[in-house]
């Protein structure tokens, strides 16, 4: 029955009646599916739910989600990866309240996180499950919201619920900022946001006129991982396959399993996913893939590397991986998610731009082997809205070439940030009205459009500035991991601090390997080669280079290094140790 096509989707204003409707069209096709690794040599122990099956769990949970509760009442989901999590999301938007996707409480080093999100949200009620409930009832404490445990729940409790009118224009959840470079901020998505991103993936990555299944990993309190795996399937009423990011951080080759086991997969990873398969999938392990069936691998990373791809590709092609399967895109939470995508099939299109040039706002070409260009991808067209380059001071529309902030305007953007003024960043205006008439979403990134397709350069609040020249910190640390082998890759950050004279320095903080010892590593080369490097490669001097051991450096709940927080650390002088080895060796 799985083998039939199933029928197109209708033209559904909420995610809730499109799960009522394949419950009522295909009861017994299969919604989600969770990949359950309980030991380190499973090959995973499949739990599956039908659609109908989850329309009785959906209307269960949402019935005694109602209890106590009125409309606009936050419901936090402290649920692990699961099909637990994705009811209890979808229960949440069915009961006419507010969703908000987060983890559980052991999620390591992201604890002080969630106690600010939770106090920033207020929840009424959280879902979790009776695995972590000690857990969430002792991170809680007294006098915390009420608790649903969604495993316990029974079915019938929504046999005679009323179902909630549905109201395209609602808050259906607040997805959190990853807060890589400021605190993060709860977005307010409505219904109709999160439908029309939906909608937009599936069309952007060719999903609407074949049916796909969703293969995922990513955390589904993150952005991609929610809509990816959640509500573009239920949009299109595709098969969804979940595992726990933990279960492909131990063995990443089950990822590429699952690819191999289910035809027209599409898929998301950031780059350093892609270049851990290529690291650790051994040749034993590739025995048994067929990955010729693979639809679309999604590289939403700030930015995509070229050679990633590349690797990825040279190493999965005898497992018959196309190379216009790599689909490098562009997205952020404000605008649910999809922004930019480039198309399956398509080759990649890469660039070679000048350093200096980039760094003054012109996206002049140069040789791809000049040591001192910069290589980038394009992430592709607009996902059914509108893209437009701005000058961030001037509110200028830029032309083709001109690097400035990437604006976005579409019925996938928010309609701000959750009890905080909005108006800046939600509400901008071009300069001039004919440029881009409406209101427009500011991103805070930085690009350009070349040969139609955008170009992401970096984050305008990550940009270094020393001495009157734009670095781009991603492209620094880039220049720092190629420079040592000590030195762990996407595991540092780069970023200013304030210099002498009023004006600014820039600093490195990096892990070193795993297999090094700090203890018995040549501090002084290393510091040595990166500096060399950097001068060599940037024209810029390092003020502060700083070796610290695997885990210091921060990273957001989503996987990306938290810059901004590595910084106030730095300030703070939490690697005070490490700085002064670091600061002797120059």
């Amino acid at each position: 029955m799985d083998s039939r096509r199933p029928p197109l989707a209708p033209a559904c204003p909420t995610l809730p009646e499109y799960v009522r409707h394949w419950a009522e069209t295909t009861p017994d096709r299969r919604a989600f599916t969770f990949v359950e690794h309980p030991a380190s040599h499973s090959r995973g122990v499949h739990r599956t739910l039908t659609w109908r099956r989850l329309d009785v769990r959906v209307r269960a949970i949402a019935a005694r989600l109602t209890d106590g509760t009125g409309p606009g009442d936050r419901v936090a989901l402290l649920c692990p990866q699961g099909t637990e999590y994705v009811t209890a999301f979808l229960a949440t938007l069915t009961a006419g309240l507010v969703a908000v996707p987060l983890y559980t409480p052991g999620l390591p080093g992201h604890a002080d996180r969630l106690a600010g999100v939770l106090a920033d949200a207020r929840p009424s009620v959280v879902v979790t499950t009776s695995r972590v409930l000690d857990e969430v009832r002792e991170f809680l404490g007294t006098g915390g919201p009420r608790i649903v445990v969604a495993d316990e729940v029974p079915d019938d409790e929504g046999r005679d619920r009323q179902a909630v009118p549905p109201d395209a224009g609602a808050t259906a959840y607040l997805q959190y900022t990853s807060g890589s470079t400021r605190a993060p901020a709860g977005v307010e998505i409505t219904h109709g946001n999160v439908v029309a991103n939906a909608r937009q993936a599936l069309t952007a990555y060719g999903l609407d006129t074949r049916p796909p299944t969703c293969v995922g990993w990513l955390p589904l309190y993150h952005d991609m991982g929610l809509v990816l795996s959640v509500a573009a399937p239920v949009a299109r009423g595709a098969l969804s396959v979940l595992m726990d990011p933990a279960a492909f951080l131990h063995e990443p080759v089950r990822w590429l399993r699952l690819l191999s086991a289910h035809p027209n997969a599409v898929s998301a990873a950031p780059n350093f996913a892609y270049d851990y398969c290529v690291a650790t999938v051994t040749a034993d392990q590739k025995e048994g893939l067929r990955l010729d069936k693979v639809t679309a691998l999604i590289n939403g990373s700030e930015p995509v590397r070229p050679g990633t791809a590349d690797r990825f590709h040279a190493a999965f092609a005898g497992q018959g991986l196309a190379p216009g399967t790599h689909c490098p895109s562009y997205g952020l939470a404000e605008a649910t998610v999809f922004v930019c995508a480039a198309r399956p099939g398509e080759p990649l299109t890469r660039f070679a731009l000048d350093r200096d040039a980039l760094a003054a706002g012109k996206a002049l070409p140069a040789r791809p082997d000049d040591p001192r260009a910069v290589l980038l991808v394009g992430c592709g067209t607009p996902a059914g809205q509108r893209v437009r380059v701005a000058d961030p001071v001037s509110r200028a529309l830029l032309a083709e070439g001109e690097v400035g902030e990437v604006w976005v305007q579409g019925p996938n953007v928010g309609r701000g940030y959750w009890n905080r003024d909005s108006q800046e960043v939600f509400g901008a205006e071009f300069a001039d009205a004919e440029a881009g008439p409406g209101r427009w979403l500011r991103t805070g990134d930085l690009g350009t459009v070349l040969e139609g397709r955008l170009v992401v350069t970096g984050r305008l609040k990550d940009l270094i500035i020393v001495d009157g020249r734009n670095h781009y910190p991603q492209d620094v640390e880039a220049t720092v991991q190629e420079a040592h082998e000590a030195v762990r890759r996407d595991r540092l950050a780069a970023f200013a601090v304030p210099g002498g004279a009023g004006g600014e320095c820039a600093v490195v903080v990096a892990e070193h390997t795993r297999t090094a010892r700090l203890a018995e590593l040549d501090v002084t080369a290393l510091v040595r080669a990166v500096r060399g490097a950097v001068s060599a490669r940037h024209g810029l001097r390092l003020a502060d280079v700083v070796v610290v051991p695997p885990g210091t450096v921060p990273r957001t709940s989503s996987g990306k290094v938290a810059r901004a927080l590595t910084r106030t650390r730095y300030l703070d002088g939490a690697y005070g140790a490490q700085a002064r080895a670091a600061g002797a060796a120059e």
